[in-house]
Formats: C-alpha cells, structure tokens, sequence
C-alpha cells in the first residue's frame, strides 16, 4: 500500500492511555510507504520517517471541523483512510472519501451505541474491533482483529517465592469499571493486598472516586504509561471489572507481562480457555471464590496460566496482527 491515511485523537507518547497507539501507528507505518497521521493534538512522537503527522484541533469546534477537512484533503489521494475509535471522524470523512472510492474503515470497541456510531457503521466500507462482541450493533461490516498489543513492550516477569498475593486494579475511576465490587470481594478475602491506580477525568467519575473512598482503601492516581510494566511486574494478579462489551485493553497487556487476570467480562472466553479466571460481574462472592482459589494455587499452576495467557495475546492480540487486519479489511 502506497499511502494509509490514520485519524486519531492524540499522537502523545506520554499519556497514560492514548500512548497505546503510537504502537499501533508504527505497525501501520512499517506496511505503508507513507502513513500520513491526522490527530487532534500531537506531541514528541518519535515516528519513523515515513509518517507525516498533520494536527486539526482548534480551540473551537468550528475550527477543529474545517481544519480536519483541510488537512484530510491534503492527505488525499490514498489507499485507504482509517478512523480509530471516534464515529464523528467517520462522518467528517465520507464526504471526501467516499466520492472517490476509496476504503473508510471505522476501528471502534465499546459498547455505547450513539446515533453517531449507527450513523458511521453506515458510512464505512469496513468495521473492524477486537471481537464481534466488541461492537454494539449488529453488522455484516464486522472483523475481529484482535486489540493491537505491543508484547514486547510488557516483559514475562518471574513472580515464584513471593508470600501473599497482591492483586492490581488498573484504569479510570468509572462506574463502568465495577471497582465497587472489586473492593467489597476484597474485604472478604484475608492476605490480599490490593493496589488501585487510575484517572477521574470528568465530574461522574471524580464524584465516583469520592464514593469508592468510602469502603477505606487507598486509591492511587495514574501513572506514566512507561510505568505501567512496574505495576505488572510487582502484582500477582490483574483484577477487571469491565462493563461487557468493551474488552479492556489492559487485561491484554497484564496477560502479554504473564501476569494472570480475574476478569468477568465474558468477551475473555478464548483468552481464559480451560483457566477458571471469570467471575460474576456484580457479585462480590464470586469474585472473593476466585481469588482464593488463586491465592492457593502454586507458583508452577500460577507461572503457567501466565506464560499461556501471553502466548495467546502475541498470538491473537498482537499490534503485528491488528495492523495486518487493518489491511486487510481496506483491501
């Protein structure tokens, strides 16, 4: 492919969230001759030379709309052009993309079903998602292509001889999270420590932090996404309560570091297969049943859910294998 044209919100190395798909960028990036970038805002990236990121955001919508049709029409002509999580980008796009033939592709995985996303499900040529249960409306546009892991960036850290067991609850303070069960699962387990880190980045979820402070567990903040492998590597298992139908992208990266995962989300099913690693989303009991069935497994059983969990991510998940899947649903 000649020239790949990729609109996302953000080109920041840094942020805690958004930095996942500088990854994403260069597996695109290393398919392409030119993959040109078109981000609200960018910073530092570090990109190989074959990638021209172009910046629209404006302090105004007004201008944020009339700079993305500026600078996408100076993108064109390309292969292909692919919007990455955002619907409206899809229909700031078509009229320009369309017309011409050339495939739009929508990456989306949640569950909110917005008026928007019905709108740019319609509007583009390809869907692709994690998995098809990633996607909230039915569509024949669907491919599951896996979340885009970058493996290499998580270590397999070695947890054997350690006493206790420390789980790790890891993201924003969101209701759609489940901390609350998390934390209530906790105090009916002895000998587990618990490490809370994450973000309250609007008033629902700083309101929520308030609420989840109240059952006396010490809630951390964010940190750098170049420590996210520290928190990892220190935990014994990786606790998620995701809302269904938005496979979180960071009980993929605890699983690419061989740390296992409790998850309820039944989107896991293949990654979990033949592990008793999923519990019910709003029940508390279940999930303290599974965590001392953890806490009593060995370091051999605990070290080979880890080393299995990890080959099925490098395998299935991997950012090699997304950008392969975003190709070849634009071809």
């Amino acid at each position: 492919m000649r020239r790949l044209v990729f609109i996302t919100q953000a080109v920041d190395p840094e942020h805690p969230a958004l930095a996942a798909t500088i990854p994403k960028i260069r597996a695109l990036a290393a398919r392409v001759d030119e993959l040109v970038v078109l981000a609200q805002s960018a910073s530092g990236n570090g990109l190989a030379a074959n990638v021209d990121v172009r910046v629209f955001g404006s302090s105004a919508r007004a201008g944020r709309g009339l700079r993305f049709e500026r600078e996408l029409a100076r993108s064109l002509p390309a292969q292909a052009v692919v919007a990455h999580m955002i619907p409206l980008y899809v229909l700031l796009a078509a009229p320009l993309v369309r017309p011409r033939h050339i495939p739009l592709i929508l990456w989306y995985t949640h569950w909110n079903a917005t008026w928007k996303l019905r709108a740019a499900e319609r509007l583009a040529t390809a869907v692709v998602s994690v998995d098809r249960r990633s996607f909230p409306l039915e569509s024949s546009k669907v491919r599951p292509i896996g979340h885009g892991i970058d493996v290499n960036e998580f270590p397999c850290i070695d947890r054997s001889g350690r006493n206790g067991l420390r789980a790790l609850v890891l993201g924003r303070y969101s209701p759609a999270k489940g901390i609350e069960t998390i934390l209530r699962a906790m105090r009916q387990v002895d000998g587990v420590e618990v490490e809370l880190r994450g973000a309250a980045l609007n008033e629902l979820e700083r309101r929520h932090r308030e609420e989840l402070a109240g059952l006396g567990f010490p809630l951390g903040d964010v940190v750098p996404r170049a420590q996210v492998p520290e928190l990892f590597a220190r935990a014994d298992v990786l606790v998620n309560n995701m809302e269904a139908g938005a496979p979180d992208k960071v009980v993929y990266e605890a699983a690419a570091s061989c740390l296992p995962v409790l998850a309820s989300n039944p989107v896991f099913d293949e990654l979990f297969s033949g592990y008793p690693l999923r519990f019910e989303r709003d029940s508390p009991e279940s999930l303290a049943e599974r965590l001392r069935w953890f806490a009593s497994a060995g370091d051999a059983e605990r070290a080979e859910i880890g080393r299995t969990l990890r080959e099925r991510v490098a395998r299935n998940h991997s950012v090699d294998s997304w950008a392969d899947g975003i190709l070849k649903a634009a071809a």
